[in-house]
């Protein structure tokens, strides 16, 4: 066959109808869909990076983060009481740690052992054995970190001033109450009749509450709520938050703790007040030490307590309304 008979033959995808044509006519919106997808995917990488820009956070991560650490305390509080307990005391302990570090990396005089030690005694006592017990605990833990840190100063005489050792033994006191105190709190609430779901309310709550203030502040802030504290937290993100705070509480005053409607206003304006409260406290901690994290282990989102900073304070809060408004609820 000549040259020119072959250049004369149709191919299939010149031939109108034939397999080529409709190849491309199956391509088409495959590809189409694939140019969506990417154009989809570089909008959210744009507003991604945008969003980390003014916030420092990389939103993915912090969601996947926070999802999964959602779920395993979930799943804690559904199926069984000790695995939550158990999940208190680890984190308690990881906060201790983390704080001391801290506070060690700005040359504060912070000793591990005692410090560790009570995250780990006082949680596992309120517990096991319950609040009066906790509080011999802790009182008893505290007196052995002040006597530890007094006994290092005058063993390592490294000239460090009064004012410097007060503060130290201040430290000493102010770490147990700040991190395994508070944690025990959410654990003796935990104990309580129904209390599963009390810490499940009061936790939801201050997830609310965070999220509602972080995504009205990042859209609609302007003016800055304590900006010698926090400049990055605005009015209308605390705005947000209480909203958002006070119709989550009333949705689960209604619907989980079997509480009346508005309860659930009262509950979620006193969480909303600790959880603003434990944020700005750990904000200005974090000022005054020069730090902008805690640490870098949970990616996104800082470290431990940069993610209980609101959470703390909020177990003793929820603790005291459920003595208040537990004898009312038809779930008893």
């Amino acid at each position: 066959m000549s040259d020119s008979s072959r250049d004369a033959d149709p191919s299939p995808d010149t031939v109108p109808g034939g397999h080529g044509s409709m190849r491309r006519s199956a391509r088409a919106p495959r590809n189409e869909f694939e140019l969506q997808m990417a154009h989809a995917r570089a909008e959210f990488e744009e507003a991604n990076e945008r969003i980390k820009q003014r916030t420092g956070r990389d939103l993915i991560l912090a969601i996947v983060i926070g999802l999964a650490i959602g779920l395993v305390v979930f799943v804690s509080l559904v199926f069984a009481n000790w695995p939550f307990a158990l999940f208190a005391l680890a984190v308690a302990v990881l906060g201790v740690f983390e704080f001391s570090r801290a506070l060690q990396g700005a040359g504060r005089k912070v000793d591990l052992i005692p410090q560790v030690a009570i995250a780990v005694i006082v949680p596992a006592t309120a517990y096991l054995l319950g609040p009066w017990q906790m509080w011999v605990a802790l009182f008893c833990g505290v007196v052995v970190a002040i006597v530890w840190r007094l006994v290092g100063q005058m063993i390592e005489r490294d000239g460090r001033t009064y004012g410097n050792v007060v503060d130290d033994v201040l430290l000493a006191t102010f770490v147990p109450l700040y991190v395994p105190f508070l944690a025990s709190l959410a654990i003796l609430l935990l104990r309580q009749p129904h209390g599963e779901w009390w810490v499940m309310a009061f936790l939801i709550i201050t997830i609310v509450a965070d999220t509602g203030a972080y995504v009205s502040g990042l859209t609609l802030g302007r003016h800055p709520m304590a900006p010698k504290i926090s400049p990055k937290k605005t009015w209308e993100g605390f705005a947000g938050a209480a909203v958002l705070s006070v119709v989550g509480a009333i949705l689960l005053a209604w619907l989980m703790l079997g509480l009346p409607w508005w309860t659930g206003i009262i509950i979620g304006l006193v969480i909303l007040g600790t959880a603003t409260a434990g944020d700005l406290g750990e904000s200005m901690i974090k000022r005054d030490l020069g730090i902008k994290d805690m640490s870098s282990w949970l990616p996104g989102h800082g470290g431990v307590l940069d993610r209980l900073d609101s959470i703390l304070p909020s177990a003793g809060a929820a603790l005291a309304l459920y003595y208040v408004f537990f004898p009312m609820g038809v779930v008893s």
